[in-house]
């Protein structure tokens, strides 16, 4: 522990000299630690604080990521190991496992993948992608990486297939020529198969690329080839010649084997199955179009939709399964896509929310040469994952354990809370079990591989999100693991919105009008609060108990004239009312809504959505106490709210917006206060409203709400990825148009709101209730609350709001506030302990509320000053309370501005950490704030991005990398050495199944004899070397990555022991090789030279 008693040199120097700002560096753009203030009270504490964190405690890694793969293109699955692969559009890999087992890999290049193939049993994954490279995988490791790559120079990939317990991996293209790949070497074979050579030579036209690729179940030595004009060739690759052609008048899009081995089924692009048997290859011997109209003359079927995929699997007991996705009929352009199941006779089809991207059928069996025995299908949906059971005639599906509905509605914000009170979770899950689903199946979820235990570090972690529909999730996160608990519907409050009625809110959104914008959450009272898009809080309170009641509602009229911008008058109209005339007035803003706005007429004092009137049902859990509007005035619709916070020990909720700030007393429902920004500042006003500069970004760190302010901002706008989706933005869009450009820009925000106990003024002796307000424009305002003395006089007497005088000024928007004690220690806000506001037991004691003030004051060896620490989108500062003295500053950024900072606890410490739009992430220390750490982690290239960041305690973060998708990192150096005991294993030691007995006679007669020897066939020595210009090998880092992974834990020695006798057995095989490679051709040359011996020894010399 370092004890900064080195200060004491300085304090000659820094009580003489004021508190400096330039600052010079690299990072985020420069920074500087400043040491200043007056000598004193404010300077002797400083010499005693003792600051445990340094830089040492800080590394910055990704942990885990949940939900549902952003644009998934391809699925496979390991039968034996009994993991699913996803691939995706952006290059990713999801593995996923049971449920803890979650394993995310993202491909350099970032093109996308096209196919994914286990090696079944062998803990590896070949993808190939859109960049015509292959990839090998090993996933024998906790984090999967690449052994191998391969990248074709001359061709494009389009279809792979690896046989089971094959190394020979089939690769085909566009041009139709068929490669084969040695999986262990990633090499390529000189054994091709040719297109001109598969097809007869009286074909005139080429037959397309190869759209299938699969060997015989009966004859591993005899591949079908499928082209997708139509054309189907069964080569022998001994004799390296076609043994029978078929074709067919459609193009194909699948094909799909009988286990014999004598069948196989075509999907065609007019919604047609054709069956084919290989002794009669001159047409199908059955043809289907299973969605078609049959015609009353006996004509062909129409033709429907491509059937884009087809599965045929065979039961010993029961007739065989045909599974396909797509085909249906064209007349019926709205319907939904499907997948079809037929049974026998029984047609099952079952619609799809959303377009099938792919479907794998799951079976007992690895082998394709037995009875498949199909029991469950997996559909890669384009934003959903199912499982469908076959066991049961209805096809149920299975309960899905993956948090992969985040998405369910677009996230609109995220909050996360690390080290939470540990009965949350059971609590919020008791509520939230009620709302489940029926009609699941009763299986267990078939994908169970890999392995996962808590690991050491299990605290109780909560993130909670916000949607675009107005519904708020709250996950348990603990053990970097994502489980949904509850789900909440804000909307529910409201009446709906009816089609054909004017749309009061098209000013302020064009559509999601109950988008969540904010949250605010205290774990200990379990008060709940959400801002609206439309211009509305609402406070919700928990209960264990259904309630039937009517919902309380207070309006809230907030504007800001120009005209006071321009000219202002602070000292002719007093900004703060006397208490006696202040209630009064302040009842009138709230009013119930008389005025009705007619067509045509101004709106004036009426909120954007309609609360329900009626008595309305609240089931057990987060129940609505109250709800707050912004109405319109003079035909301005209400500016969305840009701040909010709320304290249940005051009983206070505050929220400001780009015009002012309201305070609210919930407990009364009463408002309090309802004022411009301006004036809040009374006669302290330190600016006489010349708009100040520069404040290019202020708009965008006050809530995202006017994007076109900051230049940021638009380049932000341009590198938005093109595929975002509209609704995800559409909540944060720019303010109404008819505000003016200069009224925009003179108006100043509220940014930043914290309830504390706190030194108001210089002179106080003693902490009081307070409310912290930043701005926009950088200004701090404290404000005095003055709340009853006894709690038993609460519900009755008036809450008092009145200013402090004192005004602190940062550089930049105001983000966050907090405060630490004298000893350095953070300051809890105080809080109520939980209650259920509806409990049977209504007796006093329950009825009393149990307050926790934690305020230094109540404990005289606490001493008689507090730290307050103000960070904005500039800078960070700290100043000694009562004094006001800033005793630090650091200038965090010059260039760029900060979206997110959070004063988190990390190792029993506290620290400053910071996210900046230049994709820095920072963290400092206090009270001193030094710099700890600076990465360039990620560029802020999305909205989503900055909307969504957060930090926790315990050195955890958060944001959307996708619109599907939660990131968590983390930045504490313990837990990124720790991750490796937490993550999930992905490869269990499993024994494959034996293949089954064939019998004798089907032994005899059924298939081929001759044993396949693919190495004798494919391998160097008899095929010879492929072109070098055709496919160019990478060597993968999955080794070193292997030997970096497991470094932290035990088996980092052993890992490193076996990837090295791997390499030397490697190194030996192929010494082995060459050595009989070349005793092969001796003997060769030795054979061949006895022979020219033996046919010229009798003869002359005159007769050579």
């Amino acid at each position: 522990m370092k004890k900064f008693n080195f200060r004491k040199v300085l304090d000659g120097l820094t009580a003489a000299s004021p508190v400096g700002s330039s600052g010079s560096g690299s990072g985020a753009g420069g920074g500087s630690v400043h040491p200043g203030g007056t000598a004193g009270t404010a300077g002797t504490p400083r010499e005693e604080i003792q600051e445990t964190l340094t830089s040492d405690y800080f590394q910055i890694c990704k942990t885990v990521r949940h939900g549902f793969p952003y644009l998934p293109t391809a699925l496979a699955f390991d039968p034996v190991q009994k993991i699913l692969a996803i691939g995706t559009r952006t290059g990713a890999i999801r593995i996923l496992g049971r449920p803890g087992v979650d394993c995310y890999c993202q491909h350099e290049s970032g093109a996308a993948v096209l196919q994914l193939q286990f090696l079944i049993n062998e803990g590896a994954l070949v993808s190939a992608c859109a960049d015509d490279a292959l990839h090998l995988w090993n996933l024998r490791q906790k984090r999967p990486a690449v052994l191998h790559s391969l990248k074709f120079n001359r061709e494009r990939i389009t279809y792979c297939h690896l046989p089971f317990q094959s190394k020979w991996l089939y690769v085909g293209t566009e041009r139709g020529n068929t490669h084969i790949v040695n999986i262990e070497s990633f090499i390529l074979s000189g054994y091709v198969i040719m297109w001109n050579k598969a097809i007869e030579l009286s074909t005139k036209t080429h037959p397309g690329p190869v759209v299938h690729l699969s060997d015989s179940p009966r004859d591993e030595g005899k591949l079908l080839i499928g082209y997708e004009n139509g054309t189907i060739v069964f080569w022998d690759l001994r004799s390296k010649r076609a043994d029978l052609r078929a074709y067919y008048d459609e193009a194909i899009h699948s094909v799909a084997w009988h286990h014999e081995g004598k069948q196989f089924m075509c999907s065609h692009s007019d919604g047609s199955l054709t069956l084919w048997n290989l002794k009669s290859p001159n047409r199908p011997f059955q043809t289907t179009i299973p969605h078609g109209k049959i015609q009353r003359d006996g004509k062909k079927p129409e033709s429907c939709k491509p059937i884009l995929k087809v599965e045929y699997k065979t039961c010993k007991n029961s007739e065989p399964f045909v599974i396909f996705s797509g085909g249906l009929s064209y007349d019926k352009p709205c319907r939904r896509p499907s997948l079809t199941i037929m049974h026998g006779k029984a047609i099952t089809v079952l619609e799809m929310d959303h377009p099938i991207v792919d479907f794998l059928t799951l079976c007992e069996t690895p082998y394709p040469n037995e009875f498949q025995e199909p029991y469950a299908v997996v559909v890669l949906l384009e934003k959903d994952l199912i499982v469908v059971d076959l066991t049961q005639s209805n096809f149920p599906i299975f309960e899905n354990p993956y948090p992969i509905d985040i998405h369910e509605s677009p996230v609109t914000c995220t909050e996360y809370f690390a080290d939470c009170p540990p009965d949350l979770i059971p609590v919020l899950y008791s509520v939230g079990a009620k709302h489940k689903k029926q009609g699941y199946s009763n299986k267990e979820w078939p994908i169970i591989g890999g392995a996962w235990n808590l690991g050491a570090q299990t605290f109780p972690e909560i993130i909670i999100t916000g949607h675009a529909d107005g519904s708020v999730k709250f996950w348990d996160a603990s053990a970097i693991t994502l489980q949904m608990l509850y789900k909440l519907k804000t909307s529910k409050v409201f009446e709906k919105q009816k089609v054909g009625e004017g749309k009061a809110t098209a000013e302020i959104v064009e559509e999601d009008p109950f988008a969540v914008q904010m949250m605010y959450w205290c774990p200990e009272s379990r008060i709940f609060c959400v801002a609206g898009v439309s211009a509305y809080v609402i406070i919700y309170r928990f209960s264990k108990h259904e309630v039937n009641t009517e919902i309380a509602s207070l309006e809230v009229r907030l504007q800001c004239e120009v005209e006071d911008i321009i000219t202002p008058e602070p000292e002719t109209n007093p900004p703060f009312p006397d208490s006696s005339s202040q209630l009064p007035s302040l009842k009138s803003l709230s009013g119930s809504t008389n005025t009705v706005a007619c067509e045509g007429m101004m709106k004036d004092s009426i909120p954007c959505l309609n609360v329900k009137a009626r008595p309305v049902r609240m089931p057990p859990g987060y129940q609505a106490d109250l709800i707050i509007q912004l109405v319109w005035v003079d035909g301005e619709p209400p500016q969305q709210i840009t701040s909010l916070a709320v304290n249940s020990a005051y009983g206070l909720v505050a929220f400001g917006n780009c015009n002012g700030l309201a305070i609210v007393d919930f407990m009364q429902k009463t408002v309090l206060l309802s004022m411009g920004t301006l004036d809040l500042y009374g006669s302290s006003d330190p600016y006489q409203r010349q708009p100040r500069s520069p404040r290019k970004s202020r708009q965008f760190a006050a809530g995202l709400t006017e994007l076109s302010d900051s230049p940021v901002s638009l380049e932000l706008e341009r590198c938005k990825s093109p595929t975002s989706e509209n609704r995800e933005s559409s909540f944060s869009r720019s303010r109404s148009s008819s505000v003016s450009s200069i009224d925009r820009d003179s108006k100043e925000a509220i940014t930043a709101l914290y309830f504390m106990e706190s030194f108001a003024r210089k002179n106080d002796s003693a902490v009081s209730s307070c409310l912290w307000v930043g701005t926009g424009l950088g200004m701090v305002i404290i404000l005095s609350l003055n709340l009853p003395a006894s709690d038993d006089l609460r519900q009755s007497e008036p809450v008092m709001v009145s200013p402090s005088g004192t005004v602190l000024t940062m550089k930049g928007a105001v983000l966050t506030f907090a405060c630490l004690d004298c000893m350095g220690t953070l300051t809890h806000q105080p809080y109520e302990v939980w209650r259920d506001p509806y409990s049977a037991d209504d007796g006093d004691k329950t009825r009393k509320r149990k307050l926790v003030m934690q305020s230094p004051s109540s404990s005289q060896d606490m001493g008689d000053h507090q730290f307050a620490v103000i960070c904005s989108e500039k800078q960070a500062k700290v100043f000694s309370l009562p004094s006001q003295t800033c005793l630090y500053v650091h200038n965090i950024t010059e260039t760029s501005f900060l979206l997110r900072a959070d004063v988190v606890t990390l190792c029993n410490s506290v620290c400053l950490a910071c996210f900046c739009a230049n994709g820095h992430i920072m963290t400092l220390s206090l009270p001193s704030l030094r710099p700890l750490l600076d990465i360039n982690y990620l560029p802020v290239t999305d909205m989503r991005i900055a909307r969504t960041f957060c930090f926790t305690n315990e050195g955890q973060a958060l944001y959307l990398s996708s619109p599907t998708e939660i990131q968590r990192l983390t930045y504490s150096q313990e837990m990124c050495d720790n991750l490796q005991d937490m993550l999930g294993d992905l490869f269990t030691p499993v024994e494959t199944p034996e293949a089954q007995n064939r019998g004798f006679l089907k032994g005899l007669f059924g298939g081929s004899g001759q044993a396949f020897d693919r190495e004798e066939l494919f391998g160097e020595a008899t095929a010879g070397k492929a072109s070098r210009s055709l496919a160019q090998h990478i060597p993968g880092s999955g080794g070193i990555e292997g030997v970096r992974g497991a470094a932290g834990g035990v088996i980092g020695d052993l890992t490193r022991a076996r990837i090295a006798l791997d390499e030397r057995g490697q190194k030996l095989g192929e010494l082995d090789e060459r050595t009989a490679s070349m005793m092969a051709s001796a003997e060769a040359f030795s054979k061949h030279a006895h022979e020219v011996m033996l046919k010229y020894k009798d003869k002359k010399w005159y007769q050579f």
